[in-house]
């Protein structure tokens, strides 16, 4: 007789990468594929992915793909998961179902087909063993959806990144009326969003931010930057309302901010007059009062557009004093922070007027319910058993401690790490087998062929600097034919330190006189020596880099 698995491949202690296998027998299927982003020790890697390794291995099994919406963390690794022969159905909404299309076309996947699918019709996807039900949930992103998927054990929520918004920017909130109806024959576990769950009360209305992004657009005297998550759709429409108030016209500024408004204005889920949008040529030449940017870039990423404005690098772009930048994102996620802070550093420094988080004005809210919500969503669903996701071990954690708060046994609530899983049987549940995962990281055109190692010595080289010691070998006699020289890089000022390196070579020669050498030992022994040396010397460990010329 088969069991019902839950498999968290990823998603659970890094708050980004979601990835969720439902597996019966014979039949699995996907809920999400998203991304995660580096932290800042993961020197030139631009993105990290889930591993597909479990996926692939079981892929004749793979019956079809939920993606419950349009944020990276949630689909931005499915180009990456169909290069590897993955052939299922995806199934998302509208605007989702775009977000992914659009991908597609970035990274030239021509094998994959996106199933539309609608939260106001009561229809079941028929998925092998399993039937996906979807119901509307509020969020930053429009269209998004929670789902119940019935199963030969039983029924199973999943809820990732949502809110109780009642009076949200697009008019559609939280379908509880539905989720409710859908729940009210049982549901053998819930696994839904923790990430507000150290967060007391209930997460304020999208809505409430208009107000305040017009107060701050209409006390600039020069042009606005407003930045945002290019996915966050009804955050664009609250600038675009703002600025329409104030007589500015609007421009996009950066691929992904163009090419997302483009797709969500062209299926009706951003709104306004064609008039109101220009160039940001020909909005670079007008008035300054007259113009406001929506920028990609709220998390500081290197060569994004707002951090190319800041360091005066843009094409067309020149930030002046008295110009405005409001950021309206979150600068939560892993390594965002950092880079977040230099980039609002470097604009500060240019004497502009920035409204950013330290400033506590309030110009974001969270998509993420608070503890309210999500006792709130405990209480109209009534699961047996509890799965924390998107968050981190302390949410986690806050999570269980919520469940139990209103009566869930401790062991009714799973804290998954990336690859453990939950297995159900006759109506109860219990820890399955771990499967072995890591995070793969992607650099450039390179997947997952950058490893601990290569971070490891990206990181040497970052601090340290490196040395090369380039020797000539006298394969006769085995033993130096010239005195080595050594070229450093990122280590030490050679004109400066020209004793230290020259001690260098004489230690280095010394300690080849003692025995006969081959190619590979002399190289060993140089990487030792040279090594040793600076750190007694300089308290310093460049990394060595022998070359060895045999005559």
């Amino acid at each position: 007789m088969s069991e019902l698995k839950f498999i968290a491949l990823s998603g659970t202690t890094g708050a980004t990468e979601n990835l969720y296998v439902y597996e019966y027998g014979n039949d699995m299927i996907i809920v999400d594929c998203g991304v995660g982003f580096p932290d800042p020790e993961m020197l030139g890697v631009d993105l990290v992915i889930p591993d597909f390794g479990y996926i692939i291995k079981n892929k004749h099994k793979l019956r079809g793909i939920v993606v419950t919406h349009g944020h990276e963390d949630h689909l931005g690794a499915l180009p990456f998961l169909f290069r590897e022969g993955i052939t299922a159905p995806i199934y998302a909404t509208r605007l989702t179902a775009a977000f992914i299309e659009d991908k597609f076309v970035d990274y030239e996947v021509r094998n994959a087909r996106v199933s539309v699918i609608d939260p106001e019709r009561d229809i079941k996807i028929k998925l092998g063993a399993f039937g996906v039900s979807v119901f509307r949930v509020s969020h930053s992103v429009p269209d998004a959806v929670g789902l119940l998927i019935d199963t030969p054990e039983g029924a199973m929520m999943h809820v990732p990144d949502y809110k109780f918004d009642w009076s949200s920017v697009d008019g559609k909130p939280f379908d509880v009326a539905k989720a409710v109806s859908l729940a009210s024959k049982g549901v053998l576990a819930l696994a839904s969003d923790a990430l507000g769950s150290t967060t007391p009360g209930h997460t304020e209305s999208e809505s409430v931010l208009e107000e305040r992004i017009e107060t701050v657009v209409t006390k600039a005297k020069n042009r606005v930057f407003f930045t945002t998550i290019s996915s966050n759709i009804s955050r664009m429409q609250q600038a675009i309302r703002a600025a329409e108030k104030t007589n500015r016209k609007v421009a996009f500024v950066g691929r992904s901010m163009e090419r997302k408004a483009a797709i969500a204005r062209k299926l009706g889920y951003l709104r306004y007059s064609n008039d109101i949008e220009v160039h940001m040529r020909k909005a670079a030449k007008m008035n300054r009062d007259k113009v406001l940017f929506i920028i990609s870039g709220c998390y500081g990423q290197p060569g994004s557009a707002l951090h190319r404005v800041a360091e005066g690098e843009h094409r067309f772009l020149k930030i002046d004093p008295q110009d405005t930048v409001i950021f309206s994102a979150d600068p939560a996620p892993p390594g965002s922070k950092v880079k977040v802070d230099y980039v609002v550093d470097r604009l500060l420094e240019a004497r502009v007027d920035v409204h950013y988080y330290d400033l506590q004005e309030d110009l974001h809210v969270s998509g993420h319910g608070s503890q309210g919500d999500i006792r709130l969503l405990f209480g109209l669903v009534k699961p047996r058993y509890f799965i924390p996701i998107g968050g981190t071990v302390r949410h986690m954690r806050a999570y269980s401690q919520l469940a139990q708060g209103l009566g869930a046994e401790p062991g009714n609530v799973f804290e998954l790490k990336p690859g453990d899983s939950v297995e159900f049987e006759k109506g109860h549940a219990k820890r399955g087998k771990r499967i072995p995962v890591r995070s793969v990281l992607v650099d450039g055109l390179g997947v997952g062929d950058v490893g601990n190692i290569v971070l490891r010595d990206r990181r040497i080289l970052s601090r340290e600097g490196f040395v090369i010691a380039l020797m000539q070998l006298d394969s006769a006699t085995g033993t130096l034919s010239a005195k080595p020289e050594l070229v450093t890089r990122g280590f030490v000022f050679a004109k400066d330190s020209k004793e230290v390196l020259e001690k260098a070579v004489d230690q280095l020669v010394s300690r080849t006189k003692k025995g006969k050498l081959n190619q590979h030992q002399l190289k060993a022994l140089a990487v030792d020596t040279l090594e040793k040396f600076f750190f007694e010397e300089l308290e310093r460990r460049p990394m060595v880099l022998p070359v060895v010329i045999e005559i």
